[in-house]
């Protein structure tokens, strides 16, 4: 089959459950994942000769996809900050909100730090993504990460190893940890945020495929885990050390007002690209 008809044989596949602009990305995602063909290529070539077998895994793939099953745990990959990271079932896929985070946290090493060496520790790593972006823009910091999920740190360690960094993972569970041992110059947390109340609001590609120990908490005390990390960094933020947060956009006021009653100053509340309120940052 030729290319331009298999893209023509996509479209129609999933046009009942996805947008077109969703499905046109997919399939330039699938034709460089299987291919190597990039989006000017296909255009360039569009009687590219796509065999029986490579067929065969368009069909599995488009199967897949009918499910709603994200495409970045089908290819088993995801781009964040320029950077590619392997991603499967135990970790969360990296989001353009997070991106945003980093940005912020590395305008304001620039600004105030300077050349000097900085202790940098990500709570929550997942795949890996934030530490190992900031360790590559950042090459003089030391950076740390923790998470919970012996699974998650393999894939982020894979991760940092894959994009030439070293990042020090930990296997820690943060609501039971009395002491982080360091002073950081940077604590960052992007950590289960999203309340059970909330789910209805969630697609299906996240709810049914991402790993809820990393995306939910309860109803009933939803700053859980912000509560608990705003308390360790009071005692484990070096002099001028910042705590950033990427938080529930429903509880922006609600997080200020958690920070201000634990003491901290130069409380900053940022909204995303789409206008929610999404991250915040802090000093002691």
């Amino acid at each position: 089959m030729q290319i331009k008809n298999l893209k023509t044989h996509f479209f129609s596949e999933l046009q009942t459950i996805q947008e077109d602009s969703e499905i046109e990305s997919f399939f330039f995602i699938l034709t460089e994942y299987l291919h190597n063909l990039k989006r000017i290529d296909v255009s360039l070539n569009p009687d590219f000769d796509v065999s029986e077998a490579d067929l065969e895994k368009w069909k599995i793939i488009i199967s897949e996809l009918k499910t709603e099953k994200p495409i970045q745990y089908i290819t088993g990959e995801a781009w964040f900050y320029g950077l590619r990271f392997e991603v499967n079932e135990n970790t969360l896929i990296p989001r353009p909100e997070t991106e945003e985070l980093v940005e912020w946290i590395i305008e304001s090493t620039k600004l105030e730090v300077g050349s000097a060496k900085l202790n940098i520790l990500d709570i929550g790593t997942g795949s890996g993504c934030i530490p190992i972006s900031l360790k590559k823009e950042i090459p003089n910091a030391i950076v740390s990460a923790i998470d919970v999920s012996e699974k998650a740190l393999e894939m982020a360690q894979k991760n940092a190893s894959d994009n030439e960094v070293e990042v020090n993972f930990m296997l820690k569970n943060i609501l039971e940890t009395d002491s982080l041992d360091e002073k950081y110059n940077i604590i960052v947390s992007n950590p289960p945020y999203v309340r059970n109340l909330e789910k209805q609001e969630i697609k299906k590609n996240v709810l049914d495929y991402e790993p809820h120990l990393a995306l939910f908490v309860e109803d009933s005390d939803a700053l859980l885990f912000y509560r608990k990390i705003a308390q360790l960094a009071l005692t484990s933020l070096a002099p001028k050390g910042k705590l950033f947060f990427e938080i529930n956009q429903y509880l922006g006021k609600e997080t200020v007002e958690l920070l201000e009653n634990l003491g901290f100053k130069n409380i900053e509340l940022r909204k995303d690209f789409v206008g929610n309120d999404r991250m915040i940052c802090c000093s002691i």
